[in-house]
């Protein structure tokens, strides 16, 4: 399949760029900075910035499936919500259909998945990533494409296991999961229809 890629220099970015390409997949990648970037067969460097509308559907046009892992990585004006709406409507005009996109444990109706001082620490430092995070979901719900919505828990640089846990269970509590992990959780719904349009969890 043919992947754009939103977020690719983060570190679960990194994670789904890199197996993608291994599975065979090609992938269109916008960047803001392509030296974070290095060339690789299979990848196409867009350099632009996701609130650019000629760039993101520079990047969307002609693809098979969009992922989307923006992060404000800091930043005091989150990106979440204002970048996804730009690949949403690149998508809308463009004819293409599936977008997985990553969040978080804790936001929206997940809040209860978090154990209770992760959502009082949460609250102190990430509220405005948290809520832009929040709106970027129901940007994705409303916007009547194929979307999954991915909510891992607590990210690592750890290695790919495949021993994490993913569903749509309430009960389902958030942990550490490696970066890893998240990357072929999130490039296996690029094609599997089991979370069509629902926000499992995976942790």
């Amino acid at each position: 399949m043919h992947i754009a890629l939103f977020g690719a220099t983060g570190g679960t970015g990194q994670q789904v760029l890199a197996q993608a390409l291994d599975q065979g997949h090609t992938l269109t990648a916008l960047v803001r900075d392509p030296s974070r970037l290095p060339a690789r067969t299979g990848l196409t460097t867009l350099v632009g910035d996701v609130l650019d509308p000629d760039a993101v559907t520079s990047c969307v046009a002609g693809a098979d499936a969009v992922v989307c892992v923006l992060g404000s990585h800091g930043s005091k004006t989150p990106i979440e919500a204002r970048g996804t709406q730009r690949i949403l409507t690149a998508m809308q005009e463009t004819g293409v259909r599936r977008i997985v996109v990553v969040t978080s444990l804790g936001v929206g109706d997940s809040r209860e998945q978090i154990a209770w001082p992760f959502r009082v620490m949460m609250d102190l430092t990430l509220k405005p990533i948290l809520a832009a995070k929040a709106e970027q979901e129901q940007l994705v719900k409303a916007s009547g494409l194929d979307w999954i919505i991915v909510r891992p828990g607590g990210l690592t640089d750890g290695p790919k296991t495949g021993g994490y846990r993913f569903g749509l269970d309430r009960s389902l509590k958030g942990g550490r999961i490696s970066r890893a992990d998240v990357a072929e959780f999130v490039l296996r719904q690029v094609t599997d229809e089991t979370f069509l349009r629902q926000t499992p969890a995976v942790t």
